[in-house]
């Protein structure tokens, strides 16, 4: 049997603060919120065809074999692709918004090589946003 991968689903990130990673997630990033179980600890947010699912920490569905929570080592990262992707006014927009940025770089992913910005999030999470692989700007130009 061989499974085919199509896109991300969605990505846990266990969080301390829910508030203020879905107003970052949300209003700097520019998702939307999908579903809110503040019962259960939970936020999911829409994030194109995929979702990040924010998780508080010690929440009802927190596993215990997940431990406890260390700023940055919940997740190693996660990787958003963006359309209309500049390097630098990204880079612009999320320092204006308080975010810590990482490395502008070209990098492998899902659809070859293409432009990609590192970002910190509240938490220390690293984000990758992921413009069009480097073969599609050039048809473009």
């Amino acid at each position: 049997m061989k499974i085919h991968i199509r896109e991300i689903d969605h990505v846990v990130i266990r969080a301390a603060d829910l508030d203020a990673m879905t107003h970052f997630y949300c209003d700097v990033l520019g998702c939307s919120l999908e579903k809110e179980q503040r019962d259960l600890g939970l936020v999911q947010l829409r994030a194109g065809r995929s979702l990040i699912d924010l998780l508080r920490v010690g929440a009802k569905i927190d596993r215990p074999e997940s431990g406890s929570l260390d700023a940055g080592r919940n997740m190693d990262h996660v990787c958003l692709r963006v359309e209309a992707f500049d390097g630098e006014a990204l880079a612009a927009h999320l320092q204006a918004c308080g975010a810590r940025i990482g490395e502008l770089g070209v990098r492998y992913g899902a659809d070859g090589f293409g432009p990609s910005l590192y970002l910190f999030d509240p938490e220390g999470n690293m984000v990758e946003l992921k413009g069009p692989p480097e073969a599609a700007r050039a048809t473009s130009l």
